[in-house]
């Protein structure tokens, strides 16, 4: 199975571990989200590989989190904000049933 990232958050979190998975051939896709648009595809820009793509996204609208999970085919999300958004990254995560890591806990 090929993993299809979700990586909620484009700050200083996100930005290293886009950086560190550019290196890496574990996964197929990797969709940076964020509420600013123009810093999810900066970060895209900045990465520049084919398999990195930007969307932005509401990381309090747990509904909104699993609509982009299943509109990218998303099998991990990756919780790279701030721990106040847990619940709702946690449940739209469960709800579009992709697997969920968080650095914040």
């Amino acid at each position: 199975m090929s993993m299809r990232v979700l990586a909620i958050g484009a700050g200083g979190v996100g930005t290293s571990a886009a950086l560190i998975a550019k290196r890496r051939d574990f996964f197929e896709t990797w969709v940076i989200a964020d509420y600013d648009d123009a810093r999810a595809r900066q970060l895209t820009d900045r990465v520049d590989d084919p398999r990195f793509s930007a969307i932005t996204l509401d990381a309090s609208d747990q509904d909104f989190v699993a609509e982009a999970c299943r509109t990218h085919a998303i099998t991990h999300v990756a919780n790279l904000v701030d721990p106040r958004f847990v619940m709702p990254i946690f449940l739209g995560a469960l709800e579009a049933a992709c697997n969920y890591l968080d650095t914040a806990m």
